[in-house]
């Protein structure tokens, strides 16, 4: 709840996204722990620090409500699913929930700019550009999976020497995060 009135549509719409951004958070911790469960430590590894940048994004949303004097409110999280079969299927649902989670953002910028919320608009262009590197990085990882026909060590090795995942950790552009980013 805002501490200086009732929420705007977007601000109501980003404690939403923070749902999903710690739910997305979660999903990517399961398919860590997955992979770690089948001794694939890079393909764990790219994904715990995935659970990680989906957690920062959650309290740079955080951190934005509360620079705006608005009140956040920590939610609890969607079901998240842990039962796979074959690494594809771990990564093709990686990359549906990166389109999803871009929809979310568009939609986000579109209601901030309905709003004549300039501010929030500014805010949401760093997320679309995120987006369009996740979702990108995303796709890659899955047709390297697809292409490896099975073999996931050629993904491990892929994922060693390529280091896919890591351009945003130092991002000087990065929204601050509320208690900084993990």
């Amino acid at each position: 709840m805002s501490k200086t009135g009732n929420l705007s549509k977007f601000h109501s719409m980003l404690q939403e996204q923070v749902r999903h951004e710690f739910t997305a958070s979660q999903q990517y911790l399961a398919l860590a722990v997955w992979f770690d469960g089948q001794d694939l430590p890079q393909l764990a590894k790219h994904f715990y620090r995935q659970a990680l940048e989906e957690r920062n994004h959650a309290m740079m949303i955080v951190q934005y409500l509360l620079d705006n004097d608005i009140a956040p409110a920590i939610p609890g999280v969607d079901n998240v699913k842990n039962d796979f079969s074959e690494a594809a299927d771990l990564v093709s649902l990686a990359l549906q929930q990166e389109k999803n989670v871009t929809e979310e953002i568009i939609n986000l910028a579109k209601i901030a700019r309905d709003e004549d919320d300039y501010k929030g608009e500014q805010f949401m262009q760093w997320f679309l550009k995120e987006q369009v590197e996740e979702v990108a990085q995303m796709t890659t990882l899955l047709n390297v999976v697809r292409r490896a026909g099975g073999n996931l060590f050629d993904v491990e090795n892929y994922l060693a020497r390529e280091s896919v995942g890591d351009d945003g950790d130092d991002d000087p552009l990065a929204p601050r995060a509320a208690g900084g980013t993990l």
